[in-house]
C-alpha cells in the first residue's frame, strides 16, 4: 500500500486523521498548518492569561467513537464526589464513569459543565432553546402565545409543500411567529442574506431533530428527571444539560493531539501553507507547501491527500487548472467571516439570572443569542462560565462579543480600538456592562468561518463530481466540504477518510453521509 500522506490543516478533521493513520503504523504522514495555533476554528488564543474559545465548543457527540476518542486523549476531571455522569445522545443517557477520573488540579483534564443559554429579545431573556413554560409565557404576554400557537397550529395542518429555504423549513416546524420572534433577525445577522435565499438544507444539518413538541416534552419530563423518577437524557443536542470541556478550552484539546500525533512519528509543519497541488494522470502527485515565515517553497510527494482547507483554495491550488466550471463555482462559493471581541469587564450589570451574591453580577450563560436589530452583535459568550480556568483573574469577566461579516466590508474593515468601543456601547446598549467596567479589550478575526448555503452553493455538486473523481483525494472537516459541520462531525468525516485510505478503496460516500444520516442527528428509531 502507498503510505504518503499529506493532510492540508491541522484542525479537529485534520489532527484525527493524523492521529489515527499515525497510530495505523507504516504511514508517513505530514500535516500542513498555515496557522501558528492547531484547532483550526477550535483553536483557543490566549491573550494575557486570557483565553477565546472562536465560537464555543461544547464536547458532546452523539457518537459513541468520538466521546471514547476524546475521553483517552484527555480524562475527565472529578466532579463534587460524583461516581458517573450522564451525557445524553441518541435518545439514552450515557453513564460516563467518574471512578477513574483525575483531579482538575492535573493540566490535561476535560471538566463537566453545565449548559446554560438565553435568547435576548425585546429587552427580555428567553430560555435558549425557547421552553414551554410560565415564565416564556408570562415574557410574551397571552395575545402573543396565541398567535404563536394559532401560527404553529397553521403549519402543521398546511404547510409549505416545498422547502427549499430556510425560512420554509422553520416556518414548517415552529410557525411563522415563532420564526419571526426567534429565529430571523439572529440568523440573518449570522449569514447576511434574507433566510428566504438560504438553502433549507443547513437547517436539515444543523436543527433537524428539533421540533415544539420535543421541546414541550423535554420541558414537561425536566422535573421528574431531576427526582429520578425517570430516565433518559435529551433526545437533542440543541437540548443538552451538561457537557465536557477541556480545562483550558478546545485548543488545548487538539494541542494534546498534536503532540501524541508527533510522538507516533507524523511531522506536523506549522506556519506552512499548501499553494500548488500537482496532479497528474488524474491522481495527486505532490503538495508544495510555502512557509510562511520565509517563504521558502518544499515539494512534498503525496500517495494521498486528505484536505480541510477551503474548497476554493484547493480549486485554486490545483496544477494543472481545474475545469473551468468547477473553477467557477468554487470561486463562487460564499462565506461568512467572523470576528470576536474579547471584553474584560470589572462587573456585570445585575441582570435576570445573575448570581445574587456575586460581586461582579455574573450571569450563568455559556451563551447569549441577541436577537435584536438595535445592536450589530450576534451572540456573547462568557468564557467564566465555560471554565473557570479560561480567566486569568476570577474577579473579572471576560465576556467574547461575536459578530458576523464578510472579509472586507466595513466591519471588517474597522479598526481594533472602534470594534472594542463599538462592543461596550452594544453592552451597554442592551444593559448588560457599563463603560466604565471596560479594563482591556482584543479583536480575532476569523476569515472562512461559516460556509455558506446560498448562491453558488446550489451549483456544488459539479465541484463534489470532481474533487471525488481524484481516486487519492479526501475532502473532510469543515471548510474541506462547505459543510457546517460541528468538529464531532469533522472527527467522524476524518475516521472515514482514514478507513477509505487504509482499506485502499475509492468509496468516499460514508464521508458525506456524516451529518445527513438521520441515525446520527435523531434518536434513534424505536
Amino acid at each position: 500500500m502507498s503510505n504518503r500522506v499529506v493532510i492540508i490543516g491541522a484542525g479537529p478533521a485534520g489532527l484525527t486523521a493524523a492521529y489515527e493513520l499515525a497510530r495505523a503504523g507504516n504511514m508517513e504522514v505530514t500535516v500542513l498548518e498555515a496557522d501558528s495555533l492547531v484547532g483550526g476554528i477550535s483553536k483557543t488564543v490566549n491573550y494575557n492569561g486570557n483565553r477565546i474559545d472562536i465560537g464555543g465548543h461544547r464536547f458532546f457527540s452523539k457518537s459513541d467513537w468520538v466521546m471514547d476518542w476524546w475521553r483517552d486523549m484527555m480524562p475527565i476531571a472529578s466532579d463534587g464526589g460524583r461516581e458517573s455522569v450522564d451525557i445524553a445522545y441518541q435518545n439514552k443517557s450515557r453513564s460516563v464513569d467518574l471512578a477513574g477520573s483525575v483531579s482538575d488540579d492535573a493540566e490535561r483534564v476535560m471538566l463537566i459543565r453545565q449548559r446554560l443559554s438565553r435568547i435576548y429579545y425585546n429587552g427580555k431573556f428567553f430560555s435558549y432553546p425557547v421552553k414551554a413554560n410560565i415564565d416564556t409565557a408570562m415574557k410574551l404576554g397571552p395575545a402573543r402565545v396565541a398567535h404563536m400557537l394559532a401560527s404553529y397550529g397553521a403549519a402543521r395542518i398546511n404547510p409549505r409543500p416545498q422547502e427549499e429555504s430556510l425560512e420554509d423549513f422553520l416556518i414548517n416546524r415552529f410557525g411563522q411567529e415563532l420564526y419571526l420572534t426567534f429565529f430571523k433577525d439572529y440568523t440573518e445577522k449570522v449569514w447576511g442574506v434574507p433566510c428566504s435565499e438560504i438553502s433549507a438544507e443547513w437547517g436539515a444539518q444543523r436543527i433537524k431533530g428539533l421540533s415544539v413538541t420535543k421541546a414541550i416534552a423535554h420541558a414537561v419530563k425536566a422535573p421528574f428527571r431531576q427526582l429520578g423518577l425517570i430516565g433518559g437524557g435529551a433526545e437533542n443536542t440543541s437540548l443538552i444539560e451538561e457537557f465536557l470541556y477541556p480545562k483550558y478550552g478546545p485548543g488545548q484539546m487538539w494541542e494534546t493531539t498534536a503532540d501524541k500525533v508527533q510522538k507516533e512519528g507524523a511531522v506536523i509543519r506549522r506556519r506552512c501553507k499548501a499553494v500548488n497541488i500537482g496532479v497528474i494522470g488524474g491522481n495527486i502527485t505532490h503538495v508544495t507547501a510555502e512557509d510562511q515565515n520565509s517563504g521558502a517553497h518544499t515539494t512534498i510527494p503525496a500517495d494521498h491527500v486528505i484536505s480541510t482547507m477551503p474548497i476554493v483554495d484547493l480549486i485554486n491550488a490545483m496544477r494543472p487548472a481545474a475545469p473551468e466550471p468547477v473553477s467557477r463555482i468554487a470561486n463562487a462559493l460564499e462565506y461568512r467571516d467572523f470576528i470576536t471581541v474579547g471584553l474584560l469587564l470589572k462587573r456585570l450589570k445585575k441582570t435576570s439570572g445573575a448570581d445574587p451574591n456575586s460581586p461582579i453580577n455574573l450571569t450563568p450563560d455559556n451563551w447569549i443569542y441577541i436577537q435584536d436589530k438595535g445592536v450589530t452583535v450576534g451572540r456573547l459568550q462568557f468564557f467564566n462560565n465555560w471554565s473557570p480556568y479560561m480567566i486569568a483573574d476570577p474577579n473579572t469577566v471576560w465576556v467574547g462579543m461575536e459578530y458576523f461579516c464578510q472579509e472586507n466590508d466595513h466591519l471588517w474593515s474597522m479598526s481594533d480600538s472602534d470594534l472594542i468601543n463599538l462592543g461596550i456601547s452594544e453592552m451597554e446598549k442592551i444593559g448588560l456592562a457599563d463603560q466604565q467596567d471596560l479594563m482591556d479589550g482584543m479583536v480575532l478575526r476569523v476569515p472562512k468561518a461559516y460556509p455558506g448555503y446560498y448562491g453558488a452553493y446550489s451549483e456544488f455538486s459539479t465541484v463534489r463530481e470532481f474533487t471525488d473523481s481524484i481516486p487519492n483525494l479526501y475532502l473532510v472537516g469543515r471548510n474541506g466540504m462547505h459543510r457546517y459541520n460541528n468538529q464531532d462531525h469533522s472527527m467522524l468525516t476524518a475516521y472515514y477518510a482514514v478507513k477509505a485510505i487504509l482499506k485502499n478503496t475509492r468509496d468516499k460516500q460514508p464521508i458525506w453521509d456524516v451529518n445527513i444520516d438521520d441515525d446520527y442527528h435523531e434518536e434513534k428509531a424505536a
